[in-house]
């Protein structure tokens, strides 16, 4: 689709001159830019005549077009790719010249950056020399199996399965055993019921009557 649009635009004929189109060294420049990876349009560059403050920027598809002269270095320029460059060849034949120019990625070294959250050097001495290094894995296990350390934690952790197993065996067991026996209503250690006791033996609600 881009090389379709690019051929269109090539057999357009070209106007607006800056200079007399009568000068046999002026030719229109023009073309596409794409990148040598994956020949998508590189939009937006920057096309100068070198040695000049001539030029112009290409388009969101990559096309441009220019008034230069023949032997005139046109260099093409675009963040995050090299540095192109290209001579207008004098054995033209006509004023008219287009052309695909491919660019072709860069990677940009940035200088090494130095960041501290001290603002001076002393500080961060300070800092660096007070500060309180953690203890390693052995240290740590032997703090956890410390016999102080693990008594305080074994009085405050709840039964385990194997604690409630034998309590829940032993509510069955006492459960069976009671199974068809008489309920026991004997209230002897009722405090009320011995308060009433005492209260009906002073009474002498107990005395035979004869």
């Amino acid at each position: 689709m881009i090389f379709r649009r690019a051929l269109l635009f090539f057999l357009i004929p070209t106007f607006g001159w800056a200079q007399n189109a009568n000068d046999k060294n002026l030719v229109q420049f023009s073309g596409v830019i794409v990148s040598a990876q994956g020949l998508k349009p590189v939009s937006f560059t920057s096309i100068m005549i070198k040695n000049s403050h001539r030029g112009t920027i290409c388009d969101y598809y990559g096309y441009f077009s220019l008034v230069a002269e023949v032997n005139d270095t046109i260099q093409f320029r675009s963040l995050g790719f090299r540095t192109a460059e290209y001579v207008i060849p004098d054995t033209l034949e006509t004023n008219r010249y287009s052309m695909i120019q491919m660019l072709y990625e860069d990677t940009i070294e940035l200088p090494e950056a130095m960041i501290f959250p001290w603002p001076t050097k002393d500080q961060f001495k300070k800092a660096f020399l007070e500060t309180q290094i953690p203890d390693d894995d052995l240290v740590r296990a032997q703090k956890n199996l410390d016999p102080k350390t693990m008594a305080t934690l074994s009085s405050s952790l709840p039964m385990g399965s194997s604690g409630n197993y034998t309590y829940q065996m032993q509510q069955y067991q006492t459960k069976i055993y009671n199974a068809g026996m008489a309920r026991n209503t004997t209230n002897l250690l009722n405090p009320i019921a011995w308060a009433k006791f005492i209260q009906a033996w002073q009474n002498g609600d107990f005395k035979s009557q004869k």
